[in-house]
């Protein structure tokens, strides 16, 4: 076997570099319109993703079958309050193990678009927001308020240094990161707290980094949502795709076109019928604009679950399921649907599609009648549901937060003395 000299060494690292996590370029070029990846003209077709939506042992089948779909980028949140569930406990470990994921992405070919909040919305819980901040009554939440930025200041210090060595231009799959969310949409039209963020953002994160913003596809969302120096994208589903674009274009007159989330499907809500999108009208849509050049992120490519307490509710008060199928292309148990193979035949037309066989949808079994056994009321067992911080006394009913609980059940008992006396 033939010895490598240190000249052919440097020349397969030169050749091969990025392969193995070298430093890379990605910018916008506003002359023609489109993504730069190490100088070459890069357009990402990408779908979402929630990792906190799906247990970890899933994570690598769930984003193989988006790889063998054809996209080239994922995109994914992180859940403020799913890591700090209490002021200043953080958890990145086991199924929050957010670096994991992002790692994992890579070694399977996919780029991220990251979407760190700090607010989210995506059906979750508070939109991401942990319920202890409410401790301040007088809080005003996604703005320049004080307590506010205090603790969004703190969370980003400790997040946003995590990410950095995940961005693409330090070796990792992180080609664009999303400042706030559809802020837009918001009453606050908080300039100074949108400016507060993209400084914020810019100082853990580099000047390099694509920063972006998300709103509706509507000159009165683009208003208070866009921001100078972040690049302003759209979100929409199948239909007039020209109008939409046509709005970005308001905010960013040159520059790749981007829908940020191209509705596969949609949320549903407590009481409702299962909310379903045709696999022919999303796949005509997304014909046009990958047609036009366009980048594409389709929200969601796979929904999940939303597991224990963590879905969130719309206003008025409507509640979203455990479910967040969302009538995506990859079910909530990641099983290859019509819709996931409809896509495929659009998205091969544009760009060469990865060799080998698309994983298979998760085998199913029936596990028979499982019988269940009365054992006592919830009355009998309130000593044991109140043993981990006790019974709460009072002469009125007290609000989570008063009760610093975050999620679950108050139970009210009255007595002789009121409610809660128990």
């Amino acid at each position: 076997m033939a010895l490598l000299g240190f000249g052919n060494i440097l020349l397969l690292l030169l050749l091969f570099g990025n392969s193995l996590g070298a430093p890379g370029s990605f910018s916008v070029d506003y002359k023609k319109d489109c993504f730069r990846k190490d100088g070459e003209e890069f357009r990402f077709i990408s779908g979402s993703i929630h990792y906190s939506r799906i247990p970890r042992v899933y994570w690598k089948d769930r984003l193989l079958k988006m790889y063998m779909a054809g996209l080239n980028a994922i995109q994914t949140y992180i859940p403020w309050n799913y890591h700090e569930e209490s002021p200043g406990q953080y958890s990145f470990s086991g199924e929050r193990d957010m670096e994991y994921f992002l790692q994992l992405a890579q070694d399977i070919g996919l780029m991220v678009i990251l979407r760190p909040g700090p607010y989210i919305c995506g059906e979750w819980d508070m939109g991401g927001l942990p319920a202890w901040l409410l401790n301040k009554k007088d809080i005003v939440l996604r703005s320049s308020d004080p307590d506010y930025i205090a603790a969004v200041d703190k969370w980003m210090g400790k997040l946003l240094p995590m990410i950095k060595p995940y961005l693409y231009q330090n070796g990792g799959p992180i080609i664009t990161v999303q400042v706030e969310n559809e802020y837009g949409s918001y009453f606050a039209c908080d300039y100074n707290y949108m400016r507060h963020l993209t400084k914020l953002f810019r100082s853990h994160l580099g000047e390099e980094v694509v920063l972006f913003t998300t709103d509706g596809a509507g000159l009165q969302f683009l208003k208070c949502g866009s921001i100078q120096g972040v690049y302003a994208t759209v979100d929409f589903g199948p239909g007039n795709v020209t109008a939409a674009f046509n709005a970005q274009r308001h905010a960013e007159p040159h520059g790749p076109l981007v829908n940020s989330e191209y509705y596969t499907g949609w949320l549903d809500h407590w009481g409702s019928p299962h909310f379903v999108v045709s696999s022919a009208a999303v796949a005509k849509s997304l014909n046009e604009m990958l047609a036009m050049g366009a980048n594409v992120n389709m929200y969601m490519f796979i929904g999940g679950t939303n597991f224990g307490y963590w879905n969130g509710a719309n206003s008025p008060y409507g509640p979203q399921p455990t479910s967040y199928d969302y009538d995506a292309p990859l079910s909530e148990a990641g099983d290859l649907t019509k819709k996931y193979f409809a896509i495929r035949d659009v998205i091969k037309m544009y760009r060469k599609m990865p060799e080998g066989p698309i994983p298979p949808t998760t085998p199913k079994y029936g596990y028979g009648t499982v019988g269940m056994k009365r054992l006592q009321t919830i009355s009998d067992a309130l000593e044991m549901l109140s043993s981990f911080s006790g019974p709460v006394k009072s002469i009125y009913p007290q609000t989570f937060i008063e009760l610093n609980q975050a999620f679950g059940y108050s139970i009210c008992v009255s007595g002789r003395g009121g409610c809660g006396d128990y």
